[in-house]
């Protein structure tokens, strides 16, 4: 074909990229809560997202109590240069009898006040005398060191609200009312694989028996790591060759028994790139292609099993770093909202960049940096798709627009990884 032959050719037409809010917002749209719950010991329940409300059938704490080692008394009988005597000592765990006029009472931390009593005296202000009476060296004020029965939690109120994830503080609190199980929602049920003739698995093959073009499959440890932590049940099917038959073997498998088919790799638009067309023929694809950098090509849709049964479907790009991020991103999101979470989206601050970034690009980038004892971030300095030592390295992502440069000073957006790997 000539010169001339070649440039009168028309062009392939392709819709334009999404951005990615408004990629995010459709995404989350297919994200409907899973049906079923599961009763987990609070034991056992961290990370997990309750399904309903927890509320205390008591109040926290049942009653007034000492935040302190020390003495209870009236404030009123405290006088200059008196001792009062000791008239019951109440450890925790026990209550006491009601305090007699004119005395205290020795009471340790946690312990129930005694009726009577309106303040606490810590042990480091008294000073016990021969006679065991104690002296009150600093004038004390009404409710001074007293926990108020119900300053915690009130009888009645929610504690925790359906649709949040479980931290550590908050199984405290469930078990601070009782709570020994939680309602949560079930765990997504994931089918991970990746596709390309150049991956080999760790172990398979040593460093230097590595044939031409070959290399170490990073994306699925990453990856599978990732969905643990989001609380899924991950099914690691391996590694798809670069063939359409196979690629719908295993879509259409994975789709029977999965709620989500999570891949990396082939979603681009060469010819050995089967997932998009595979997805095409067992169901449908809704997203494809993001205006961000990396991860240009991801995409999500929905795959049949049968008449049915089926799953959702999201394919990440090859690149380790371009997964990462949109994992991050957008499967992250996603997955939370299957387990009812409301609030999906990353904190982010606003921070100072100590680098410059004069490279403006008219997507959307994620920029790998560190935060610097100044507080200001640093930028790795190779900020390519392949190169998965910059997420190691970094604690997190600059979020910088279309056609933005940066120069040192500038105020950016950071999101923490801290934040988006929780």
């Amino acid at each position: 074909m000539t010169a001339t032959a070649l440039s009168a050719a028309p062009a392939t037409s392709r819709p334009p990229l999404r951005a990615l809010d408004g990629a995010l917002a459709e995404l989350l749209s297919h994200a409907q809560p899973l049906a079923g719950t599961e009763q987990v010991s609070t034991f056992d329940a961290d990370g997990r997202v309750l399904a309903q409300d927890v509320v205390s059938g008591l109040q926290v704490p049942p009653q007034d109590n000492s935040s302190m080692d020390g003495y209870a008394l009236r404030c009123a009988d405290v006088a200059t240069g008196v001792a009062l005597p000791v008239s019951q000592r109440i450890p925790a765990g026990q209550s006491g009898a009601s305090l007699t006029a004119g005395t205290v009472a020795r009471i340790f931390t946690g312990a129930p006040i005694p009726v009577g009593a309106d303040a606490v005296v810590m042990q480091e202000d008294c000073a016990v005398q021969p006679d065991g009476s104690v002296l009150i060296q600093s004038a004390p004020q009404p409710g001074q060191w007293i926990r108020s029965a119900g300053e915690d939690v009130a009888r009645g109120a929610v504690v925790l609200s359906k649709g949040r994830r479980l931290t550590p503080a908050a199984l405290g609190l469930a078990a601070s009312i009782g709570m020994h199980v939680l309602t949560v929602a079930r765990r997504p049920k994931v089918a991970l694989f990746s596709t390309g003739d150049e991956l080999i698995m760790p172990g398979s093959v040593a460093p230097q028996d590595m044939p031409p073009g070959a290399i170490y499959n990073s994306n699925r440890f990453f990856l599978k790591a990732l969905l643990t932590r989001l609380g899924c049940e991950v099914s690691d099917l391996g590694i798809v060759p670069d063939n359409r038959a196979a690629t719908m073997e295993a879509l259409r498998g994975a789709a029977q028994s999965h709620d989500l088919i999570l891949t990396s790799g082939g979603v681009s638009v060469g010819e050995e790139d089967h997932i998009k067309p595979a997805v095409q023929r067992l169901g449908h694809l809704d997203l494809w292609q993001i205006a961000i950098k990396p991860g240009k090509p991801f995409a999500y849709g929905w795959v049949d099993a049968d008449a049915a049964q089926g799953a959702h479907f999201i394919g990440l790009p090859g690149n380790p770093v371009s997964s990462f991020v949109t994992f991050l991103l957008l499967v992250r999101p996603f997955l939370l909202r299957l387990q009812g979470v409301t609030e999906v989206a990353p904190k982010t601050i606003a921070v100072s960049a100590g680098f410059t970034w004069a490279r403006a690009d008219k997507r959307r980038e994620f920029l790998r940096v560190k935060r610097q004892p100044d507080g200001s971030l640093a930028l790795f300095p190779n900020q390519s798709s392949g190169v998965l030592t910059s997420a190691v390295w970094g604690d997190g992502l600059v979020d910088n627009p279309p056609g933005q440069t940066i120069a040192p000073g500038d105020t950016v957006c950071f999101i923490s990884f801290a934040e988006l790997l929780a």
